[in-house]
């Protein structure tokens, strides 16, 4: 070897044991415990090429033979690379991963998400999200699904009754009764599941549903088969959320100034979604707080003075609990659309991974289980707030309860008011949280296609004409019974039903004929059941209920 290839050697032997030595040193003074260093390499993509390269560099110049006793630095890097290599990589290796994001296809989206989230923040959000409008529409479910009241006594006695209804929600039978407790089962588990999937993989935050969609059946089919259904339960229930609350504005001001001059309906859903040109340009889930927890200390209060104002009216005596005299076709179509009201009312399961992203997760606490502790309290208020009101709703009225059971209620008129009112005040923050999910598909969709950064104008832009479009279809279609049947069916099931007990199949892999596989699957033909009927019913209590409507009264 001559005089330039040994320089040459020795300057590339310089080098790459300074560039070792550099790194370590990088390392150590920025963060010097070993645990935190292995942290910070491991949530990065050139933590794996580091050590790789750092290896390969130490075993090619480990057997590097020609100039092993040539060169006496060489003998000493080689020891030293050797023991820094295999010394850092095992502190990588070793140190606890840190929960991440699941990597986007938007870069630009995922900066700046904010997770200081509480327990019960998880609480009101989820409570906001399921206990809506598809409450007041239980009743009416009811009278097409039956339920039985045999012990029950025809006395105005308020204590009697009280009592007696007390012990009718504990051993009530009937078909009605049977779908509605199975459920709150079924969709207390498939939440369980969406929980433990966010953080299903180490190190990772599933934090959309599109991205466990994707991770679970693979880029190419996840986002068609998870994004589609997601976006019909979000969208579906804006649009509804426009009918609710302008239909409630319009009672209200019926009830509390009974000479003034009536206003079309359409313009009350009109004068409700104007308000959401400008809640919409709140920027995220935490923006919203103080808007859900309003929204959903109100759906607890409508709810109540909607079962007590039933409980003190009490039961008429020419009440009649007889399913309703229609046809054959149309009684079926009837029940169907009745599957779907109550499907609607279990929707919250399009927005937990969202709730859930807003919550901080350590090793030591990972967010599913403040996430499952607030879960469990949204469901105990959705009990109380749902088989009160379908029981005793339809208990009072019978079959010929609205489907709207706040329209039965007459006296006193300043409590039926207020009711209305609370109705308005729930479904602004509902709609703002099925609503921001959306925003942010649509945001980071623009932002990728046409290649500009977001902003306050690209905001603007995009939730206005989203809040533009879902007015118009409100104002266009305003069947409360009918819309919450068809988007329940349509696309409440899939997403609270059965795709959850899906991806946890295909995730997870519980052994064929376990309890876990038994479940899933009694979860999954049950959902697509209620799916089908319910959309089929829906729809066509639609069209039948169109012909008689006067569009944009």
């Amino acid at each position: 070897m001559d005089a330039r290839e040994v320089g040459w050697t020795r300057l590339r032997i310089g080098w790459l044991k300074l560039n070792v030595d550099a790194s370590l040193r990088l390392a150590h003074s920025s963060c010097p415990d070993a645990a935190a260093i292995g942290s910070v390499f491991r949530n990065s993509e050139a933590a794996a090429i580091f050590v790789m390269l750092k290896m390969r560099i130490s075993i090619i110049f480990y057997y590097f033979v020609p100039l092993h006793g040539k060169f006496g630095p060489l003998r000493k890097f080689r020891t030293t690379s050797l023991q820094c290599c295999f010394n850092f990589q095992k502190m990588v290796l070793s140190s606890p991963p840190q929960p991440k994001e699941v990597p986007s296809d938007d870069k630009c989206a995922e900066n700046g998400r904010p997770r200081n989230a509480k327990w019960w923040y998880s609480t009101f959000h989820t409570v906001t999200a399921m206990v809506g409008a598809g409450v007041l529409s239980l009743p009416y479910a009811m009278a097409y699904l039956g339920c039985k009241f045999h012990f029950l006594s025809s006395s105005t006695n308020l204590i009697a009754l009280i009592i007696s209804l007390s012990l009718f929600l504990f051993v009530s039978r009937g078909p009605g009764t049977l779908v509605m407790a199975l459920s709150w089962c079924i969709t207390l588990h498939t939440m369980w599941q969406m929980i433990q999937l966010h953080e299903c993989i180490p190190g990772i935050r599933f934090d959309r549903y599109i991205d466990l969609g994707r991770h679970a059946f693979g880029p190419k089919y996840g986002p068609w088969i998870v994004l589609p259904q997601q976006l019909i339960v979000q969208v579906g229930c804006d649009i509804v959320y426009m009918v609710t609350g302008g239909k409630c504005l319009k009672k209200f001001m019926e009830i509390a100034c009974t000479n003034c001059t009536p206003i079309r309906q359409s313009y009350w859903i009109c004068i409700f979604g104007g308000l959401h040109f400008f809640l919409s340009q709140l920027p995220d889930f935490n923006s919203v707080s103080a808007v859900s927890l309003a929204a959903a200390v109100m759906s607890l209060s409508y709810s109540t003075i909607a079962w007590v104002g039933s409980l003190s009216r009490g039961r008429a005596p020419t009440v009649s609990y007889a399913y309703k005299n229609t046809s054959g076709v149309d009684s079926m179509f009837r029940v169907f659309n009745a599957l779907g009201q109550i499907t609607f009312a279990y929707a919250g399961h399009a927005v937990t991974l969202e709730i859930q992203a807003t919550i901080p997760s350590t090793p030591e606490k990972p967010s599913r289980i403040p996430m499952w502790k607030g879960a469990v309290w949204a469901y105990f208020t959705n009990a109380i707030c749902y088989f009160p009101v379908a029981l005793i709703g339809y208990w009072a009225f019978g079959h010929d309860v609205p489907d709207n059971v706040l329209v039965a209620l007459q006296r006193p008129a300043w409590l039926i008011a207020a009711a209305n009112l609370m109705v308005v005040v729930h479904v602004i923050g509902s709609y703002q949280v099925y609503a921001m999910p959306v925003f942010d598909i649509i945001e980071r969709s623009v932002v990728k296609g046409l290649n500009i950064s977001p902003g306050v104008v690209l905001r603007l832009i995009v939730r206005s004409a989203y809040v533009a479009f879902t007015l118009f279809i409100g104002v266009t279609f305003p069947f409360f019974g009918d819309l919450l049947g068809f988007f329940g069916g349509f696309g409440f099931a899939p997403t609270s039903y059965f795709l959850p007990s899906i991806i946890w199949l295909k995730i997870m892999k519980p052994k064929r004929f376990s309890r876990s596989w038994i479940i899933n699957w009694a979860c999954i033909f049950i959902g697509a059941f209620i799916m089908v009927a319910s959309t089929v019913g829906g729809l066509r209590n639609i069209v039948t209920d169109s012909s008689s409507y006067e569009f944009y009264s």
